[in-house]
């Protein structure tokens, strides 16, 4: 039995530690995210566990960690069916050639250079339990993910987001993410295929068959349950809003029964949601609140208390860091940089794509949690990436700064993937402050 004031209390600990940081990060400039990430790794063996080692074992008691854990995969379950929701293929359709090449070298570059990478690192980091491939292609997808809930926040703070610079760095994210979460989802089938008695290309095919009834089947069903519904009254029942959390989880066990992952049911249901702006905008008022400012804490503190930066001793380990975080950079912010200067971008705001790539925030830490579940990641290595995360989110704002004249950060009223702006008293405001 959990003890509930432990609980509440890791609850209370953790969510003051999250906003105070979070807080002092957005005076810095910095998205609130950075600092609810700091926080969680402050809370966990590499600060709070170091300095206060009894204080540390009596608050996060290895007891309690499984309860910890399942609240925060809550959140993480409906912030990835946020996350599906504001992607809208649609929109995608209409960007340039720009978006297009940009989007696919800065997929392609840093895989490429994470694979080899992982020739280096796989018979120092790794062992004879995960195969190569594997291990290669998580890096690979690792390393290719791009924050896009926290690139829309800074745009949107920024006033970017009618400018051309901000339409093809929002179009690029959203690329980015689907075919980086399509490439876990293919490793995570081959590591569980592996240890299951079903057979690979039977979980294949169901793979196939359920992503085929969620497109077009299901989401037929959204739109006569959902957004006619909104249309008619202006609202949607607690009924109806409790059936869409439902249909949410539902697809999450379905993907998870097939051999995937819970998250990826959550993301494909919010990706095939109806994309009318004002009904996007009434979903995330009702649901983006509790989670931004509660669960996704909670995952922040669970993820630090995963992350030991003192198992990253010695010059050669953090040698080892020091290049995950510069094929990382040099990919993401290379790669998209140099098709975006190709594809007819001015190089200082090809530079300016580059930059805004290179986020990656949350996105990175449920991947990496994902391959440490999964065990295709040491402690050690899911460290590293870690602090890779951390600091190519926090290089992003004063690198932007410093690189983009300032005509590149203003424009018109600005738009998130076919909504308006979010104002100081809208709910999607600090989302991709804690979302990224």
């Amino acid at each position: 039995m959990p003890n509930l004031f432990i609980l509440v209390l890791q609850v209370a600990v953790v969510l003051t530690a999250c906003r105070l940081t979070g807080a002092f990060f957005k005076k810095i400039h910095q998205p609130r995210v950075v600092g609810e990430m700091f926080a969680g790794i402050m809370l966990g063996p590499s600060l709070l566990g170091w300095i206060a080692p009894h204080f540390s074992a009596y608050l996060f008691p290895a007891s309690s960690l499984g309860f910890l854990n399942a609240l925060s995969q809550i959140g993480v379950i409906v912030f990835m069916f946020l996350v599906g929701l504001k992607i809208n293929p649609m929109e995608l359709k209409k960007e340039s050639h720009a978006a297009v090449l940009a989007s696919h070298v800065s997929i392609t570059a840093p895989f490429v250079l994470a694979a080899f990478l992982a020739l280096y690192l796989y018979p120092r980091l790794s062992d004879d339990s995960v195969a190569f491939t594997n291990f290669a292609l998580f890096m690979g997808a690792a390393m290719s993910i791009t924050a896009f809930p926290v690139l829309a926040r800074i745009l949107a703070e920024r006033r970017m987001l009618s400018s051309r610079l901000g339409t093809v760095a929002i179009a690029c994210a959203a690329v980015d993410d689907v075919t980086g979460w399509c490439i876990l989802a293919y490793i995570v089938v081959l590591i569980r295929a592996a240890h299951s008695e079903t057979s690979i290309w039977m979980t294949l095919g169901g793979i196939v068959i359920f992503g085929l009834v969620m497109v077009f089947g299901v989401q037929r069903l959204l739109k006569g349950v959902f957004l006619n519904a909104y249309e008619k009254w202006g609202h949607l029942s607690e009924n109806r809003m409790a059936f869409m959390l439902l249909l949410v989880l539902v697809s999450s066990l379905c993907t998870e029964r097939l051999g995937i992952h819970l998250l990826f049911g959550a993301f494909l249901m919010g990706a095939i949601m109806p994309k009318e702006d004002r009904f996007i905008r009434y979903v995330l008022d009702r649901f983006e609140t509790i989670t931004i400012t509660l669960l996704l804490p909670l995952f922040f503190a669970f993820t630090g208390l995963r992350t030991n930066i003192g198992l990253v001793k010695g010059h050669e380990m953090w040698m080892y860091c020091g290049l995950i975080i510069l094929v990382a950079t040099a990919g993401k912010l290379g790669g998209s940089t140099l098709a975006a200067w190709m594809s007819g971008m001015p190089l200082r705001e090809a530079a300016g794509l580059g930059i805004l790539m290179n986020t990656r925030g949350l996105m990175e830490l449920v991947i990496l949690n994902i391959g440490l579940d999964i065990k295709i990641i040491s402690p050690a290595l899911f460290s590293m990436m870690v602090i890779m995360a951390l600091v190519t989110t926090f290089m992003t704002t004063p690198i932007l700064n410093l690189i983009c004249p300032k005509e590149l950060l203003q424009g018109a009223p600005e738009k998130v993937i076919g909504k308006p702006v979010p104002t100081p008293s809208m709910a999607v405001h600090e989302t991709e402050t804690s979302v990224a």
